[in-house]
């Protein structure tokens, strides 16, 4: 049992289960969580599960975007509008915006490193924790859920993924910044648009520079949706495990070798 006090107790947990969700450490692929601070400065690290530092990046990332007209300055550039590209852009706020999207890129990846030899170190002292909490506010515990149901629901509507295995957090500003970025971009009124046929009505109405948030944030939610659903199943497994050991297996009891010849 997880005690607060600093003496006699773990140095490393695996996990901690809370009203507002599982925060747990597994190991990732470095490269990957830099890649997804390469595609959306503040993602990385909300894999990591460092909200702070993911939600500072993130809206770093909407404001100075923003302001510098860095996405409308890409869009003209994927249209061949390469002056009018380079004239909207501004120069204070870019140049702002570059060592901010390079340090997420870096501190992410040596965050994953640094995390994956903890997670080394906790999986071997294989610490006891809390895995059912009950408060007046919610209850949280584990569970084994299906990844593709939550990819289904971020499908849908990205953030409900997150709810469906109580990341209640990450939900909760993905949610909430998915809302802003479509009514800022008028992606529904684009959409609701093209579904009649009239097209160039459907184009005219779209904001482009918000427009292009969306697919980072749409994909980030459907991935971090199946991750943490995979990750929160072998938690699971893992922690079942270790209590059918503890309680019911005699700490005597040697397999037969013939049975561990046949195993490797």
């Amino acid at each position: 049992m997880q005690n607060d006090t600093n003496t006699d107790r773990a140095r490393r947990y695996k996990a901690y289960v809370s009203p507002l969700g599982t925060t747990q450490i597994h190991l990732r692929n470095p490269n990957i969580i830099a890649w997804w601070s390469a595609a959306f400065p503040g993602f990385g690290h909300l894999l990591l599960s460092k909200y702070l530092r993911g939600f500072i990046l993130f809206i770093w990332e909407i404001v100075v975007n923003v302001h510098s007209q860095l996405n409308l300055s890409m869009v003209y550039t994927f249209e061949g509008r390469f002056e009018q590209a380079t004239s909207v852009l501004e120069p204070r706020w870019v140049l702002l915006y570059i060592p901010v999207y390079i340090y997420a890129i870096w501190d992410s990846y040596r965050t994953s490193v640094d995390m994956n030899k903890e997670y080394l170190l906790a999986d071997r002292e294989n610490a006891n924790f809390i895995n059912f909490q009950v408060t007046s506010m919610e209850i949280n515990y584990l569970d084994k859920r299906e990844p593709w149901i939550a990819v289904m629901w971020s499908f849908f509507m990205p953030g409900t993924g997150q709810l469906y295995i109580h990341r209640i957090l990450t939900a909760f500003f993905i949610i909430v910044w998915v809302v802003i970025i479509v009514y800022q971009s008028h992606a529904l009124e684009g959409l609701y648009y093209l579904v009649i046929g009239d097209f160039p009505l459907a184009k005219t109405v779209l904001d482009p520079e918000w427009l292009l948030f969306f697919p980072s944030l749409y994909f980030f939610s459907m991935y971090d949706a199946y991750v943490n659903t995979v990750e929160n199943n072998k938690l699971f497994d893992s922690d079942q495990r270790n209590f059918l050991k503890q309680r019911y297996q005699d700490p005597h009891f040697k397999l037969p070798l013939n049975l561990v010849k046949r195993n490797r």
